[in-house]
């Protein structure tokens, strides 16, 4: 378990293994199919270096790895939908168990990654990794210079979170591209919202090396050759 520090969560354990995600671990928990040192494990159990993890029966993940770029779809909900809301999952049928790495707002679009690979959440969405998330946003009004200039510096958001600096260009007259590396709730609906701005449009265009490119909404790839070697290498994981 490189990198990590001990002694760590057994739900966050399993996930860096790749045995599931920290989501299905904690089923497994409460399902008591987990051992530490051959005691059966509970929520919040803790793991240190030298300890005997086990999964009781057939849980441990066989299938490979998988590692989707996915698009998205406006109004589709990433995770756990509400009333007559749905999710990825409801739209997307893959032959093997995954699940997305973050979120992406139900009125946003775009690229979100998708695997079974538990290790990935972690290393993508700690802040302090630092990992690049492109999007280009559509504003009700002119994109002015100004807006650039404030939304490079950092935002004071309603919460009085100032953003970390960023890079933002103007693309087309109401609309501009910015590259984040954090991940506030809303944050760039926010951002703008502080400037006097209304997003009407907004769409994750890159995650890391990962691009869109010519999906459609709904659509998913497959990473693999340099583009996979990249993705997994920027996140630490070869």
């Amino acid at each position: 378990m490189n990198s990590e520090k001990y002694p760590t969560r057994i739900n966050k354990y399993l996930a860096h293994e790749a045995i599931c995600s920290r989501r299905e671990a904690d089923r497994l928990l409460e399902a008591g199919k987990i051992l530490i040192n051959g005691k059966k494990a509970k929520l919040g159990d803790m793991v240190n270096e030298n300890d005997k993890v086990e999964v009781v029966g057939d849980q441990k993940r066989k299938n490979e790895l998988v590692y989707l770029a996915y698009y998205k779809p406006r109004g589709i909900i990433t995770h756990s939908p509400q009333g007559d809301e749905k999710s990825i999952e409801d739209i997307l049928k893959f032959k093997t168990k995954i699940f997305p790495v973050g979120r992406l707002d139900k009125d946003s679009e775009g690229l979100i990654m998708l695997t079974n690979d538990g290790r990935v959440t972690g290393r993508l969405l700690e802040p302090e990794r630092n990992h690049d998330k492109e999007y280009v946003v559509t504003v009700d009004k002119e994109v002015e210079q100004k807006f650039i200039d404030k939304m490079t510096r950092g935002v004071v958001l309603d919460d009085g979170y100032k953003t970390l600096p960023c890079e933002a260009r103007k693309i087309r007259t109401n609309a501009f591209a910015i590259i984040l590396n954090e991940g506030k709730k809303r944050q760039i609906r926010r951002m703008c919202n502080a400037l006097g701005y209304g997003v009407t449009s907004l769409k994750r265009v890159r995650i890391l090396n990962v691009k869109l490119a010519g999906l459609k909404p709904g659509q998913h790839r497959t990473l693999k050759g340099g583009e996979l070697k990249g993705f997994l290498e920027k996140l630490g994981l070869l």
